[in-house]
């Protein structure tokens, strides 16, 4: 694999893949962790007078150019996070094509010019060769800096690695020598906790964590469809009905495994997400008929807790709950203090992942107190897996010189 610290170029044109999937809620970032950690490779960049066009999805809309996920937006998020190092960002309302050729012709030598959603073409999650070809064709070399999303088989991830020279960004090189360093002393029993709100994107993941874990965590809106595929009324709440099934073979495949898999016994509901007057925390049982699950409850925290000394290493992968609107975070707080006080008398080995875990623990100030905190999700989980992410593969086997 070949390194971007060791690329020596200038005044080129640099396709530079980047996660820009950031959270927000009212319209608004509420966590920038991800912009302002690609700051250094920018700036590396820039200091050669290279031209860098950055290249994002945002949200899933499905193959189709749709307003609400386009990255027009984050201009001047970008602009602001990482200035001075550049004072000026422009937008193109296309990631392909003749307009990206005739902004080169335009652009100063250290611009950045950020490229729309790479998801608005359904070819990207496709990995057409053709769409890889028509992103790739315009750039001097291509460099990928999103190694969060280096578990995906997408065009922008390992299709344009086929057409030009290629190289690994200083923020995934950094992702995979602190996650080598926490595999290699990764030790058992261990732990996982996953929450987010849909099973259908973590399937494989947790069939392959029960294989390999003493405890499985689940919770979040994924967990919703466990209890309903257990016969739990769970009154409005997001359920993913087309996965009973699969939670069936996840469960027995818990069992066959010795892996003990852990679901809420209370949770915290409410008719909606701006309901603070009719909150409460009840039994499974007694889930009133119009409301929603937004939350795992007290006691549900207190059972996880306890099983805390059991373990030598937690992997965290997604909120508990909605925690984006407050008091809906209380689980994901109160698991997240616990847990840095065990990094820190107990020397449990914690390593935290995501965007959203980034973002739900952005106003604690205790990130620096766990071993690692990566702002990968599913990336870093298949990591710890011992898979090989399509992200590096593609990467390592890339020999194109320009």
């Amino acid at each position: 694999m070949k390194f971007q610290k060791n690329l020596n170029v200038f005044n080129k044109n640099i396709l530079l893949r980047v996660d820009l999937n950031v959270s927000i809620k009212n319209d608004k970032i509420i966590d920038n962790s991800k912009i302002i950690a690609l700051k250094k490779t920018i700036k590396q960049l820039i200091s050669k007078k290279n031209r860098i066009f950055l290249l994002s999805h945002f949200g899933r809309p499905k193959g189709k150019r749709k307003e609400e996920f386009s990255l027009r937006f984050l201009s001047n998020e970008i602009k602001k996070n990482w200035y001075p190092n550049i004072k000026k960002v422009t937008f193109i309302d296309d990631c392909i094509g003749n307009k990206i050729k005739s902004k080169m012709g335009s652009m100063q030598d250290g611009e950045v010019c950020l490229l729309e959603n790479v998801r608005f073409y359904k070819e990207e999650m496709e990995n057409k060769v053709s769409f890889s070809k028509k992103l790739s064709i315009n750039f001097d070399y291509y460099i990928n800096d999103a190694f969060s999303c280096s578990h995906r088989k997408h065009s922008s991830i390992v299709g344009v690695t086929k057409f030009i020279p290629s190289y690994a960004g200083l923020l995934f090189e950094k992702e995979i020598i602190n996650l080598k360093k926490i595999a290699d002393k990764t030790t058992r029993p261990s732990m996982a906790i996953i929450g987010g709100s849909k099973i259908s994107t973590k399937i494989k993941v947790l069939k392959n964590l029960v294989k390999n874990l003493d405890y499985l965590v689940i919770g979040g809106a994924m967990a919703n469809t466990f209890l309903a595929a257990r016969g739990y009324e769970l009154g409005s709440s997001l359920i993913e009905k087309k996965f009973y099934n699969e939670t069936h073979k996840i469960e027995k495949l818990a069992l066959k495994k010795g892996c003990k898999l852990i679901l809420p016994i209370d949770v915290v509901t409410s008719f909606n997400l701006k309901d603070i007057d009719n909150i409460k925390n009840c039994k499974l049982n007694e889930i009133e008929k119009n409301k929603m699950v937004l939350d795992i409850g007290k006691a549900s925290c207190n059972y996880i807790i306890k099983l805390f000394p059991k373990v030598k290493t937690v992997l965290w992968n997604g909120p508990l709950g909605a925690f984006e609107y407050k008091p809906f975070d209380y689980a994901t707080i109160k698991l997240a203090k616990k847990l840095a006080l065990k990094v820190k008398n107990d020397n449990l080995n914690v390593v935290i992942g995501g965007g959203d875990m980034l973002a739900a623990l952005k106003n604690l100030n205790i990130t620096n107190k766990y071993t690692y905190v990566s702002t990968s999700g599913g990336a870093f989980l298949e990591w710890f897996e011992g898979n090989e992410l399509p992200g590096i593969r593609a990467l390592n086997k890339n020999n194109l010189i320009n």
